[in-house]
């Protein structure tokens, strides 16, 4: 009987992200997956014959690049119309996503990874083991 209780215990104690699919999690939830590397914020180009996809150093012009944040993260579809949305229904399909990211690497049923703020509880974790762009990209205002 002790170990049932124990059980339960250890259940109601893990994290959302082990208990909970994505399409489970609150808004809330689903928001703090995000690590703020920045990676995704990256311009690509799409080899539209080949459908590869080239990582350029350039930024979309909403990020931050000393911060790794959106500048205007809740209007960012209004200013960047091609931004994508991320949700349950898509992540799955999304190729161009970092392999360090929260949203694919739940959507595949892994963890997230040890640096991860979450995890680890500390807000610049990710930036700290070096999962960010902020230094290798310039900001698509630079270079107008």
């Amino acid at each position: 009987m002790r170990r049932a209780s124990q059980s339960s215990d250890q259940t109601d104690a893990a994290p959302f992200w082990r208990v909970r699919a994505l399409a489970e999690m609150t808004v809330g939830e689903w928001e703090s997956l995000c690590d703020r590397c920045g990676l995704c914020c990256r311009l690509k180009d799409l080899d539209d014959e080949t459908g590869e996809i080239t990582y350029t150093s350039v930024a979309c012009r909403l990020l931050n690049i000393e911060t790794c944040a959106c500048s205007d993260y809740g209007n960012r579809h209004e200013h960047v119309p091609d931004c994508i949305r991320l949700d349950p229904a898509t992540i799955a399909g999304i190729r161009w996503l970092p392999s360090s990211c929260a949203y694919r690497l739940l959507a595949a049923g892994e963890d997230l990874p040890e640096w991860h703020p979450l995890v680890t509880g500390d807000p610049e974790s990710a930036h700290r083991a070096g999962f960010n762009v902020c230094d290798r990209v310039v900001s698509e205002t630079d270079l107008s």
